[in-house]
């Protein structure tokens, strides 16, 4: 009986152990869109998004993770689901509105549900990445290239992340499409 009673304990503890907290919302924020806008966290209120993090100088992963997420958008529109996208920029000093319009536009003609922000400063958006996503984001001084994740995030209506994806992960695209139907 008491070998019952421990294995019983002992599952519940591990249960309790393995379940994910209750994980809180993105807090808000409110900077500037690629069209010199105001954009805030209220305007994806009660909508599902998509995050990442990128700039527009970058010689690395972020034309390829831009690229991705263009097919994403378009994937979505295909299956007549609604998502916004939401890149925030990891060297916002050097990227104006009118260089993150510029950028975009070599991935897709359709910046309608597509947000590229700026508008803060190197260290508020190193420490919005790390409180919000647990994300690292870091520009070494005198250098031009930021050293950042390279994950997409979906978030819920409620503005929690619902799930995480490496960009280089098999399908993706399909994953996170599929994310977007369970949640609408």
């Amino acid at each position: 009986m008491k070998k019952w009673m421990m294995m019983i304990i002992f599952t519940m503890l591990l249960t309790a152990c393995s379940s994910e907290p209750d994980t809180p919302p993105v807090s808000s924020f409110e900077y500037t869109d690629q069209h010199g806008e105001a954009f805030s966290s209220t305007e994806l209120e009660g909508k599902v998004w998509i995050a990442d993090f990128i700039f527009t100088n970058c010689d690395t992963v972020c034309p390829p993770m831009t690229f991705k997420m263009a097919d994403i958008q378009a994937s979505l529109k295909e299956e007549g689901l609604e998502a916004e996208i939401v890149s925030f920029s990891v060297d916002p000093e050097v990227d104006t509105p009118e260089k993150l319009a510029e950028f975009l536009g070599q991935f897709t003609e359709d910046d309608s549900n597509w947000h590229m922000l700026t508008g803060y400063s190197q260290q508020e958006i190193e420490e919005f990445a790390r409180e919000e996503f647990q994300s690292l984001v870091n520009k070494p001084d005198d250098a031009d290239q930021v050293l950042h994740g390279v994950t997409f995030y979906v978030i819920d209506q409620e503005g929690r992340i619902f799930s995480e994806y490496n960009f280089t992960e098999e399908n993706t695209v399909g994953k996170i499409v599929d994310d977007v139907k369970q949640l609408q």
